[in-house]
């Protein structure tokens, strides 16, 4: 939450003299999910989307039907609403691979003296420098990824050794009647679609989708507490350099050296880095070769 900016605040409690009552949820998310549910979901009884694309291209479309109505209080839309409170443009969301990358969850732990953790039957092996360490573990919420952070030091990122091997085997439970009475309404409701898309009634269902103009956007603010996508700084950038040529930077040519700073004072982004390390070793060992 720090890194994506979010305050937290505390609601203060409730007062002894019952003069000052504690902060409640008025529900206005949930009443927002009800509507959805129950003007929106019903539409697939009378026609299942057939994948999760065409759902979403449904949701999508309804949406912005009701965005379009009168708001409340002013006079104009609840889209124009929006538009007219925001400030200037939307922050793109990020993808979800790079949310699933730096939304973790730490836990103190104290490190086996086989430098292993072991967590519902996955054992991790990170660094033997941490045997016996207390240390943070910043689990991956949506991924398999351990950081271990010791010391103001991150270290990283480390996978599953092994694990419990899936079954994939499940009982089958006989069905209540309830359930019998349920898997038929089921039946039923599948039963009950409107025509596909092509038929008479389709200038009904392409009347409800409304262009609506797009909305003004910036980029995402990536952060990047883990290093992921950039090196902490010129000495992390070095010592992966090293560790890609298998050999001390001291020891390479000073025109080498050189080429190494001016990329590195450049940027430390660790693709472009390693891509133009990469583009001219190579020429140079074909250089060499000749």
């Amino acid at each position: 939450m720090h890194f994506l900016g979010i305050e937290i605040k505390i609601h203060m409690p409730d007062s002894k003299d019952k003069r000052r009552k504690t902060a409640r949820s008025k529900g206005k998310v949930e009443r927002a999910f009800r509507t959805v549910k129950e003007c929106h979901e019903v539409l697939y009884h009378l026609r299942e989307p057939k994948n999760e694309i065409e759902a979403n291209e449904m949701l999508s479309d309804y949406l912005k039907k009701y965005n379009d109505h009168q708001h409340r209080f002013e006079q104009h839309s609840r889209m124009d609403d929006w538009l007219k409170n925001i400030d200037g443009t939307v922050k793109k969301m990020c993808t979800w691979e790079r949310y699933c990358a730096f939304a973790r969850e730490p836990e103190k732990r104290t490190v086996g003296i086989d430098a292993r953790i072991t967590v519902d039957g996955s054992v991790y092996e990170i660094d033997a420098d941490l045997a016996g360490e207390k240390v943070v573990l910043w689990w991956g919420l949506f991924d398999e990824e351990l950081y271990v952070e010791h010391g103001g030091q991150r270290y990283g990122a480390y996978f599953p050794i092994s694990g419990p091997v899936p079954l994939f085997r499940y009982r089958k439970f006989k069905k209540t009647k309830n359930e019998e009475r349920l898997d038929k309404l089921e039946s039923l409701a599948k039963s009950l679609k409107l025509p596909e898309s092509g038929d008479a009634n389709s200038e009904v269902i392409s009347a409800i989708k409304k262009v609506v103009e797009p909305v003004p956007t910036r980029e995402f603010d990536d952060p990047d507490p883990f290093y992921e996508k950039q090196y902490e700084n010129i000495l992390k950038a070095k010592q992966a350099i090293s560790k890609y040529l298998g050999k001390a930077l001291a020891v390479l040519p000073q025109c080498d050296r050189d080429m190494i700073d001016a990329i590195l004072s450049e940027s430390l982004d660790k693709d472009a880095v390693m891509k133009r390390i990469k583009e001219y070793f190579n020429n140079r060992s074909g250089e060499h070769a000749n």
